[in-house]
Parts: C-alpha cells; sequence; structure tokens
C-alpha cells in the first residue's frame, strides 16, 4: 500500500527513536554476557557451588508446588462455587501482592522463634507452659519457601481465574454429560484447558523466586543471588556475578521452551452459542470447607504479617523518632511518578514504531528488551555500574558522578527492570487493534502522530493508569536495586526496613513495613476494577 510522502519523512526519526530505547533497555543482557565470558574457578570452588544452585533448587521446587496448590484451587473455587465470603475472597486473595517476600519472612521468624510471639500468644491465651515444645522450629530454608509461597501466589491465582472465567461452559456441560463428577471435570476438562495461563504464572513465580535477595538474605540461606551479591560487592569479583546472573537467565528460559514443547500444537477453542460457566451453590460441609481454605489463605497472606506489623507499631512507638515519615513517603512517591512517566512514554513509543515501521529487526530487539524482569534487581544494578564505568573512561567523561548512588541512576535501574510491564499490557492492547484502522486514518490524511492521539490512545488510555499502578506497586517494594543505586542518605520504604531487619531491629522495621504495606494495599484497592473487568 503506498501512503503520502510525509509519512515516508517521519519512519526515520520513529526508527531511530525505537531502535535507541530498545538497545538502551537490553544494556543489562549485553552487560552479563560480555562480563561473564572468563569465570573466577577458585571462588566458585571455596564458595561451593554446589550448595547454592542446590538451595535454589529446593526452594524454587517447593515454592512451585505451594503456589500452583494455592493459586489454582483457590481460584477454582472462586470462579466454580458459590459458600460464604465467596465475593470478599474474590478480591481479597490478591492482596497477596501488597506483602514483599522478606517482610513476610519478619512476621514468620518473630512468631516461630523461640519465646516468640506465637510462645507469648499460646501462653498468655491458652495458658500453655510449654508451647516451645509443639512450636515448630522452621529451618532457614523453610521459612523462605513459606514466606515466597504466600506473598507469590498471587500470580497464578489470577490468571488461573481469568483463564477460567474465559474456558467454555459448553466444555463443562459436556463433563456432566460424561458422567464425570467434579474432581474428574476438574483434573480432565478446566485444568487442561487452562494449563498454558497456570504455566505463565508459574513462570513468573520461578523469576520472582530466583531473583528474590531480601527473604533469602535475611534467613541467611546461600543461594544465587546471595552468592552474587557476594561475589560482587564482598569479594569484588564482577565476571563470577555476571556468569552466576546468565546461568539464572538461561534456567528461567528453560520454563518457557518446556511449556512450548509440552504444548506441541494444542488448541483451545471457544464453541458458537457458549454459554457461561455457571457457579454451584455448596451446602454444609463442603461450604465450610471452601470458606476456610480460602479465609486461612487470606488470613495467612495478609492479615498474619500485616497486623503483627501494626501490633510492633502500636507496642514500640518510640521507633517513630528514628523515622522522617514525611521525606519516606515523598522519596516513595517522587520515584514512582518519574519512573512510571518514562516507563510508559518509552514502551508507546517502542509499541507504536513496531507496529508502524513492521521492521522484524526492531521487533527482534524490542522483545529482547523485556529481559530485564528476569534479571534479578541486584544485577541489574550490577550492569549499570559496569555500564557507566565503562562508558566514562570510554568517552573520559565523568558519567559517575551523574548516574551512580543518584536520584538518576535509581530511575535507571526500576527502567530496566520494571520496563516489560509497560512493554507488554500496551503491545497486548495493540494486538486488539485491527490494522485496518491504521490504513484508513492514513488515506484520509492522518500522520502517524494523529494516528495515535487520536485513534490508538482513546482505546487504551483507561489501560495505562492500570499499567502504572503496577509499576507503582513493583517500585514500593523493589529493594536490591533501591538498597545499590539509592543516593546518600536516601531511602524508601523498602531500604529503611530492610536496614532496621538487618541488625535485628524487627519491631523497628515494623513502622515502614506498615506503610510499604499500606501504600501496596491502596494501590491494589484503586486496580481491582482492571483486575476484574473481565468478570463483567
Amino acid at each position: 500500500m503506498k501512503y503520502p510522502n510525509h509519512f515516508l519523512d517521519t519512519n526515520k526519526t520513529l526508527y531511530a527513536f525505537v531502535f535507541v530505547i530498545a538497545i538502551f533497555s537490553i544494556i543489562p543482557l549485553f552487560s552479563i554476557i560480555i562480563n561473564s565470558t572468563t569465570l573466577n574457578y577458585s571462588y566458585i570452588e571455596s564458595s561451593g557451588l554446589f550448595e547454592f544452585f542446590k538451595n535454589s533448587l529446593i526452594i524454587l521446587f517447593w515454592v512451585i508446588i505451594l503456589t500452583s496448590f494455592f493459586g489454582v484451587f483457590s481460584a477454582y473455587l472462586i470462579t466454580f462455587y458459590n459458600f460464604p465470603g465467596v465475593s470478599f475472597f474474590r478480591y481479597a486473595l490478591i492482596l497477596s501482592f501488597a506483602i514483599p517476600p522478606y517482610i513476610f519472612g519478619y512476621s514468620l521468624s518473630a512468631f516461630f522463634e523461640n519465646y516468640g510471639i506465637g510462645y507469648s500468644f499460646f501462653t498468655n491465651f491458652f495458658k500453655l507452659d510449654d508451647a516451645n515444645s509443639f512450636l515448630p522450629n522452621l529451618t532457614p530454608i523453610t521459612n523462605c519457601i513459606l514466606s515466597l509461597s504466600f506473598t507469590l501466589y498471587g500470580y497464578i491465582y489470577l490468571l488461573s481465574k481469568t483463564s477460567f472465567l474465559n474456558q467454555s461452559g459448553n466444555l463443562v456441560d459436556l463433563g456432566k454429560s460424561l458422567g464425570f463428577n467434579s474432581f474428574k471435570k476438574f483434573t480432565n476438562i478446566i485444568i487442561p484447558s487452562a494449563r498454558p495461563a497456570i504455566f505463565i504464572g508459574i513462570s513468573l513465580v520461578s523469576m520472582e523466586t530466583l531473583a528474590d535477595f531480601g527473604t533469602v538474605s535475611y534467613f541467611g540461606v546461600s543461594t544465587f543471588t546471595t552468592e552474587i551479591y557476594n561475589s560482587w560487592f564482598i569479594f569484588d569479583d564482577l565476571k563470577t556475578s555476571n556468569f552466576l546472573s546468565l546461568f539464572l537467565l538461561i534456567f528461567v528460559l528453560i520454563f518457557f521452551i518446556i511449556e512450548k514443547i509440552s504444548r506441541k500444537n494444542s488448541k483451545f477453542h471457544k464453541l458458537k452459542n457458549d454459554s457461561k460457566n455457571k457457579r454451584l451453590q455448596l451446602n454444609g460441609f463442603s461450604a465450610l470447607a471452601a470458606f476456610l481454605f480460602c479465609f486461612s489463605l487470606f488470613f495467612i497472606s495478609f492479615i498474619f504479617p500485616f497486623s503483627q506489623m501494626i501490633f510492633w507499631s502500636y507496642k514500640f512507638p518510640e521507633y517513630y523518632k528514628n523515622l522522617n515519615l514525611i521525606r519516606l513517603n515523598l522519596n516513595t512517591f517522587t520515584l514512582i511518578l518519574f519512573t512510571s512517566f518514562f516507563i510508559i512514554i518509552f514502551s508507546f513509543i517502542v509499541n507504536f514504531g513496531n507496529r508502524a515501521l513492521k521492521s522484524k529487526f526492531l521487533n527482534l530487539i524490542s522483545t529482547l528488551s523485556i529481559s530485564g524482569y528476569a534479571i534479578p534487581g541486584i544485577i541489574i544494578s550490577v550492569s549499570i555500574i559496569s555500564f557507566i564505568s565503562l562508558m566514562s573512561n570510554l568517552f573520559d567523561v565523568n558519567l559517575k558522578s551523574i548516574f551512580i548512588g543518584t536520584f538518576y541512576g535509581l530511575i535507571i535501574g526500576y527502567f530496566f527492570r520494571f520496563y516489560s510491564i509497560s512493554y507488554n499490557s500496551i503491545k497486548s492492547d495493540y494486538l486488539k487493534i485491527n490494522y485496518s484502522i491504521d490504513e484508513s486514518a492514513y488515506l484520509l490524511g492522518f500522520n502517524k502522530f494523529k494516528t495515535f492521539s487520536e485513534i490508538h490512545w482513546p482505546i487504551m488510555k483507561k489501560n495505562t493508569f492500570f499499567i502504572f499502578v503496577l509499576i507503582s506497586i513493583e517500585i514500593t517494594k523493589e529493594l536490591p536495586i533501591t538498597l545499590i543505586l539509592r543516593p546518600f542518605n536516601f531511602d524508601t520504604f523498602s531500604t529503611k526496613a530492610y536496614h532496621f531487619a538487618s541488625q535485628d531491629l524487627i519491631e523497628a522495621a515494623s513502622i515502614p513495613s506498615m506503610f510499604l504495606i499500606f501504600w501496596a494495599s491502596i494501590l491494589i484497592l484503586i486496580s481491582f476494577k482492571s483486575f476484574f473487568d473481565d468478570e463483567k
């Protein structure tokens, strides 16, 4: 199709913008590959590669098992059955997103330690003198598994529930006509149809688990992320740090390859005159069991850590003196506004450029640019420091003072880490817009900017706010990037909580933790409408 000449004039400029943004976005990936060409084998041998490899796999395996059970089963109950509290739990179960795993870990550790909160609770309320004899003594790895599982199952819950809602009601009716009981319908029809969505959720959980630093660091468990941190910040060994990071990326990639092979040519279609799934009414013991499962999941994942932080904040008000809450709030929201603005703007430019230019090369590097979400925050920080140092030496310009230990460097770190959230969301919106609409606009004399502003933006602006909320939640909870790249004397709620907890001042960590959970919960409550828009 031949377009007016003024379109050709803007193509080069648009191409350049998309190319620069996409290349900039894959700096961490290139940095890891380039800096992992050699390896300090003596350090690997002394640090015990097998030990932290084994710990990482053990934690990952059990987190996948537990989050899959929590997420899929709760989504199944809420989607297909009516029982007391189902409308409440439908929303409440995603509040686990507001609890960072390391903060859950603080609560878990304090509750089960000898003469801890659990001991005081059973002693004061049940008059038991030997409470420590039956309270489990959790190992550090067990603490990590539970902390990650109860705070990450929301990924699988949301994706599974969305898939269940979109499943063909006729398929479920077919299972009934074949005489399938509830268990057989669940295992033979519902789960196979939702497998792609469930596996995407498992992949997200896996990436978050492998990238976790705050939880495993607090419990003193040696994993890939702690060894990456140690090799760089303690032993000053960047190459080993990058090699371990590359290994992590390859490990995550394996999940997607396995899913693609296992799915083969399977396809799932909606049938004509499809009916919606109707919820079955549960009564008696079944209704009670469903209620108790969902309530227990909600209580443990959200009420338990949040109430504990509130209790400590009330019991130890003296720690308020060591906090400048106005400054912490201002720091957090300033980061959210600036970072979200740049991420969303750049995501729109790249997605629109790929759509308008139809360049396979740009599409390829744009796809690579979303790898940041799979890279641990520690490595993104190391990559930025390495890259800025390299550029400073190469061009003999002092870029370190501008981007290392500054507000600008922190925004760049967040950009690398969370760019994929915005990029993928906007891309999915663009896939819903038929390209013939663009061609019609061009024939009517619309230039590219007018096509975007008057046609694309009105369609996508509603989802843009949802993207902003998702990025805000992630920034509020982010720890390693903030910890490493922040300016001197610059704190957020996450770094302040970690600082106190690392000094074994858990009670002092409760106040910043409480505010962190509070703001993350508010953001999630604001986004409820977007989370559950598919149920209208």
